[in-house]
């Protein structure tokens, strides 16, 4: 993947299976991850709240199912099936992200779920709306840093 992916793209992490990517080039990974490693499963999409460190992290969790399919049918030789972890990391002043429902359609709905619990966008994201609260509703509940109002 390092030859395929331009320098920056990408950096591994430090446990086999995950990368760390930056914001502006989420979709071009995610879309080689798709179309040349067979990486067609998004299995969640989940927010992870850094608050000492200013940042907030999306993470996507990937696996290769039809890949699989033909390597127990022996019509692939093999390769990595999952999971594999992307992780991006944005500023908590302008959380940020490019949608990936252009890529894995199961996105849909857990971007939208980080976007009403943690106030993460997704730039692109054909439907971003809150799913749980009411539209009116001015806080994230799943960050750090919320503090409930009182009645």
């Amino acid at each position: 993947m390092a030859r395929a992916l331009p320098a920056g793209a990408f950096e591994e992490g430090p446990a086999d299976g995950v990368i760390h990517v930056q914001p502006r080039s989420l979709l071009y990974v995610g879309r080689y991850l798709l179309e040349t490693e067979g990486f067609d499963y998004l299995s969640n999409v989940t927010g992870v709240d850094w608050l000492a460190e200013g940042e907030f992290e999306v993470v996507y969790h990937l696996y290769a199912m039809r890949r699989g399919a033909r390597i127990a049918r022996g019509e692939d030789p093999g390769g990595p099936l999952g999971p594999l972890v992307l992780k991006v990391r944005v500023p908590r002043e302008r959380p940020v992200v490019p949608s990936v429902t252009s890529l894995w359609p199961s996105a849909l709905w857990q971007e939208r779920e980080v976007y009403d619990l943690m106030g993460i966008r997704f730039e692109g994201h054909p439907d971003l709306r809150r799913i749980y609260l009411w539209d009116e509703y001015e806080d994230h509940p799943l960050r750090k840093d919320y503090a409930p109002k009182e009645d």
